[in-house]
């Protein structure tokens, strides 16, 4: 037994003691075990009334003293106080280090709450959003970045990439906002001004697209005298094969200076692809693949699955481009008599997919994150050799980021790839349909 408890006890059977002995000296038994019993109680109600005073009081630094129970439960209570204020000392440590530390940082950097209000932020902000405390704080954040572009990636609550959008004191300059969830349901957002780097990206895409635009013309006049030439009977037959060379070199620049300008526009385009165009993605699908088997001449086993007779809304030729690219990429890169199928279904979720799969040389896990990046190869004299430009995935990663949707890649090397476009809800149009072989197809 504690001795705590045993000075109680002990207490308890003196009173107790004291009582039978006046009892047996003046009797009156009863009066005197009554009053043995008040005492101890009257010690637990007035050790209890300094507890409630000295919480009640505000907990000076000291607790009261007392022996017995009451002693041990001032001393827990003490020690509990005690890791309370070191604890709390810590954390306003910890609280101060991290203000000065985001106060420091050049990023525009705010603290909100679970209803995106502000809380808290750095000099930083305060410059680049022109904020005072006494006026901004507690305030919605999208009261003061308004843009439709904010204002969805709020809603979405998908924060995995930032979002850029005008500054609110600037229409000129453009900010980089991102928000990191943190703690129980708060924020922090960061602000960056990516003006200059966006007009450096404005004025790549603008040297791009017209240095293809300059290179069309004399290309067309090459491709030209070239064809005439190769057409003509008297030409020496030694001279058949450089024009033919010729001719490749050719056709494979014009494929690149398009793909360049493609992917130019992309670019430059703003903001999503339109919802209000529905594209028929059955008949778009039949003519790709019709197409790319008159251009294959039955050198692949090529097939069309449709599962779903769902559209898409969008952009016609944008998805063609994105389509047409991965099927002619599966061409490029399986051998003659290799299978490559097409696949357009829908996924749990009300998703959608486009899908083509080949039995081609695969790729290397360590490649795929990067397969997107214009001019990225794995084997670059393969992919010259096959007339690749290495901006055809670079082309598919845009278009599909203009329709909310993502690429998705399997492959295993030397067994093949499987590339998968998929699409949100959202950009689904359900009708009932027919494939050209009269099948059903069911959304």
């Amino acid at each position: 037994m504690r001795q705590a408890w045993l000075s109680e006890l002990l207490l308890l059977v003196g009173l107790v003691i004291a009582a039978l002995l006046l009892a047996a000296l003046f009797g009156y038994f009863g009066w005197f075990m009554f009053a043995a019993l008040l005492g101890f109680t009257f010690r637990h109600l007035y050790q209890l009334y300094r507890l409630e005073r000295w919480l009640r009081v505000g907990r000076i630094r000291n607790p009261p003293e007392s022996w017995g129970i009451w002693g041990d439960v001032f001393e827990h209570y003490y020690r509990l106080q005690r890791r309370y204020y070191k604890r709390k000392k810590r954390l306003t440590r910890v609280i101060r280090e991290f203000r000065e530390s985001t106060a420091a940082m050049p990023d525009g950097t705010l603290v909100l709450n679970n209803e995106f209000r502000i809380v808290w932020f750095n000099d930083a902000a305060r410059d680049t959003l022109r904020l005072s405390t006494s006026r901004d704080l507690g305030q919605p954040i999208a009261n003061l970045l308004r843009s439709p572009r904010f204002k969805t990636y709020l809603d979405a609550r998908e924060f995995d990439h930032p979002v850029n959008v005008p500054s609110p004191i600037d229409d000129s300059r453009i900010l980089a906002a991102r928000l990191i969830p943190y703690g129980a349901e708060q924020y922090l957002l960061l602000v960056r001004d990516v003006t200059r780097i966006q007009r450096l990206q404005t004025m790549r895409r603008d040297f791009v697209a017209n240095a293809s635009h300059e290179l069309r013309s004399p290309l067309t006049v090459l491709s030209g005298y070239l064809e005439a030439l190769a057409e003509e009977p008297a030409m020496d037959g030694q001279w058949r094969e450089p024009l033919q060379d010729m001719q490749a070199q050719c056709e494979r620049m014009n494929t690149l200076v398009n793909d360049l300008l493609e992917l130019s526009r992309l670019e430059t385009e703003e903001g999503d692809a339109s919802l209000e165009h529905e594209v028929d993605v059955v008949a778009l699908l039949e003519r790709i693949v019709r197409n790319v088997r008159i251009e294959d001449g039955a050198r692949h086993d090529i097939g069309l699955e449709i599962l779903s007779g769902a559209g898409l809304r969008g952009t016609d030729s944008e998805l063609h481009s994105a389509f047409s690219n991965l099927v002619i990429n599966a061409i490029r890169y399986t051998a003659a008599d290799g299978k490559i199928r097409v696949r357009w279904y829908a996924r749990p979720g009300g998703e959608l997919a486009f899908e083509v799969s080949d039995t081609g040389i695969g790729i290397e896990e360590k490649h795929i994150p990067f397969i997107t990046q214009r001019f990225y190869r794995i084997n670059g004299s393969h992919s010259r050799s096959k007339g690749g430009t290495g901006l055809g995935l670079a082309i598919v990663k845009h278009v599909l980021q203009r329709h909310n949707g993502r690429l998705e890649v399997e492959s295993i090397p030397g067994e093949g790839s499987i590339f998968r476009c998929v699409f949100p809800q959202q950009r689904a149009v359900y009708n009932a349909s027919l494939a050209s072989d009269g099948s059903i197809l069911a959304p």
